[in-house]
Order: C-alpha cells, then sequence, then structure tokens
C-alpha cells in the first residue's frame, strides 16, 4: 500500500471512475460479508469530501470495513483508539525537541494519513474530542502557528457504541454537524453470520487481507475524477427548492428541538449529487435525495426529551418530513 496520496488532476474517462468505484463492492465484500450501504455510505464521503460516524455494537467489522476500503483504493490509513486519557497531540501531533539540534520539530500524529479511523470517539473528553474539529473542518493542523495542510484525500471515520454510554462523552452539536454522513452498521443476517462463520473456518485472518485476497482495484486518479462528474451533476432549480423545504420541515416539526442547519441542506445537496452519479445519472431527481436523507440528517437532529421516551426515533421524524413536504414534479 502507498502512502497518504496528494491532489491530483483527473485522468480517466467518467464511466471508467464510476466502475471502478462500483468495483469497491466486491473487493470489500472478500473480507466484509453484506454492509453494501455502509460501503456505499463512505463512498459518498470520499465523492463529498466528507466524514462518517459509524453507528454500531461491537463486533459488526467497523475497523475491518474501513481498513478493507483504503485497502480497496489504495490509500493510507491509521487507528486511533480514543480513551478517557488521550490527549489531543496523541491524535494532530506535538513539537517534540532534539537535544541534538536544541530545537524542536513536529512529530505528526495519526491524522496525517487518507482513511482516519476514530475508533469509540466518544470515549475521550471534549478537549479531545475538539482536537478534531480542526481537522475534520479545515484539513489541517495548526501549531505554534504554522498551518499544516493534510494529504488529499482525507476523511475521518468515527464509530460509536449505540448501547453503552457509561465512561463516554456525547458528542457537541458542533462536532456532529461536521459529520456528512451517520451510518448505522447493522448486526448481519443470519445467512451473512454464517458467511463469516465459514470464512473463519476457511483461514480468513482479519489482520491480513493480503491474503484474503484484497487488492486495489481504483486509484486516486479515479476519485479525482469521480469528484469532478459529481461537482457536475446538474441539479433543476425545484430541487433547490425541495431540499431547503426539506430542511426548514426539520426545525418545525413539532418532535424535534433542533432542526437540520443550513450546512445541512449542503451536505443533503452534496450527497445527492453523489449517489446520483453513482447510479449512473447527470442529474439529481427526487429519489436520490430521499435515499440519502437519512444517513445525511439525523445525527443533525434532536428529539424533544418526551417525544424520546415514548420510543420515537429520529429516522421516524424523517420518515414523516419526507411524507409531508411536497415533491417537485
Amino acid at each position: 500500500m502507498t502512502g497518504p496520496v496528494t491532489a491530483v488532476a483527473p485522468a480517466v474517462a467518467q464511466p471508467d471512475a464510476r466502475a471502478a468505484l462500483h468495483r469497491l463492492r466486491a473487493e470489500v465484500a472478500k473480507a466484509v460479508v453484506g454492509q453494501d450501504a455502509v460501503v456505499t455510505g463512505l463512498v459518498i464521503a470520499l465523492l463529498c469530501r466528507g466524514h462518517v460516524l459509524l453507528e454500531g455494537v461491537p463486533g459488526v467489522a467497523k475497523t475491518l470495513l474501513v481498513r478493507t476500503l483504503a485497502t480497496a483504493l489504495d490509500l493510507e490509513s491509521k487507528r486511533v483508539q480514543f480513551t478517557p486519557d488521550l490527549m489531543p497531540g496523541d491524535v494532530t501531533g506535538s513539537l517534540i525537541f532534539d537535544p541534538h539540534t536544541a530545537a524542536f520539530t513536529f512529530r505528526e500524529g495519526p491524522v496525517f494519513t487518507n482513511l482516519l479511523l476514530a475508533d469509540e470517539i466518544n470515549r475521550t473528553p471534549p478537549k479531545t474530542q475538539s482536537a478534531l474539529l480542526e481537522v475534520m473542518e479545515e484539513r489541517q493542523v495548526s501549531v505554534e502557528g504554522e498551518r499544516r495542510l493534510l494529504p488529499d484525500p482525507f476523511i475521518v471515520a468515527a464509530t460509536q457504541n449505540p448501547v453503552e454510554y457509561e465512561g463516554t462523552y456525547p458528542l457537541p452539536e458542533a462536532q456532529l454537524d461536521r459529520f456528512l454522513l451517520k451510518l448505522t452498521v447493522p448486526l448481519p443476517s443470519r445467512d451473512e453470520e454464517l458467511g463469516v462463520l465459514r470464512a473463519h473456518h476457511a483461514g480468513f485472518d482479519p489482520r491480513d487481507l493480503h491474503a484474503a485476497g484484497v487488492r486495489p482495484v481504483a486509484t486516486a486518479a479515479d476519485l479525482a475524477a469521480a469528484r469532478e462528474a459529481v461537482r457536475r451533476v446538474h441539479v433543476a432549480e425545484p430541487l433547490f427548492g425541495y431540499l431547503v423545504d426539506l430542511c426548514r420541515a426539520t426545525r418545525i416539526a413539532p418532535a424535534l428541538e433542533l432542526g437540520a442547519s443550513p450546512r445541512g441542506a449542503t451536505a443533503l445537496l452534496n450527497t445527492a449529487k453523489a449517489w446520483s452519479w453513482l447510479a449512473g445519472r447527470d442529474h439529481v431527481v427526487p429519489d436520490d435525495v430521499k435515499a440519502v436523507a437519512r444517513p445525511t440528517l439525523r445525527h443533525r437532529l434532536r428529539l424533544r426529551p418526551e417525544v424520546e421516551l415514548e420510543g420515537m426515533s429520529v429516522d421516524a421524524v424523517l420518515d414523516t418530513v419526507l411524507a409531508t413536504v411536497p415533491t417537485p414534479r
């Protein structure tokens, strides 16, 4: 696997780039059974230069998924286990005194990579969580007034456990809003779980992706060409109104005390364009918006406490909003 990849100019035709990204599913499936929707979400994040919050119970291959995707894209990935004693410099890097030169030199942290897996991000205090804000938003690290740019592509794939809250620090809304998507990593179906057992019985080692046959099937050039193609996807004027109306409807929904911000509307526009392009279209249709609305908006909304006690979910509220806001013809 190569090191961090710098920005490159589009070098392949759009259909070739689309085909290369579609091949990712088959390649990732060599190591991860199922999870096609999560793989698609990660690809959309790469196309949109966004970050992903992966939520799922332990043991559903969240870490393996990110590592396999990085291998199939020939990108570098690093993993940070977030713990209560983790310091900001452990993530971003810090100045180290060199006694031989009597000077301070910067030692890069694990954020200097292409795919950063922030494992159990809600287990570290807010001070360390906030160290990622500049990294995620500006794609740079500032130390002693000097900016150090991160490689391109760069995304953060953060994980959290939805059922264990002891010893955790919930992410503030400002940081949640920095994630392009929140993807739910489900438990496998019975057939998929049987496939996992058969693979391990046959000798599959999740620590050795090379032995599992995972190979690069797309390149940084493919990704750059795909990003340019997504940027040119056409959006008709009525679709802009539809996107705005959906987000504004969340702000007045009785079940919500916090609706989607304008950043949420922008994120929904970008993910809908990426979904449309992956589906083979050069223009966005309302169904594209509906397909990505849940993962794009669910983490930007907050239920009223009394509604949450009644067992209603954010996704259920989003379904109601999607059903009531008029769809453009």
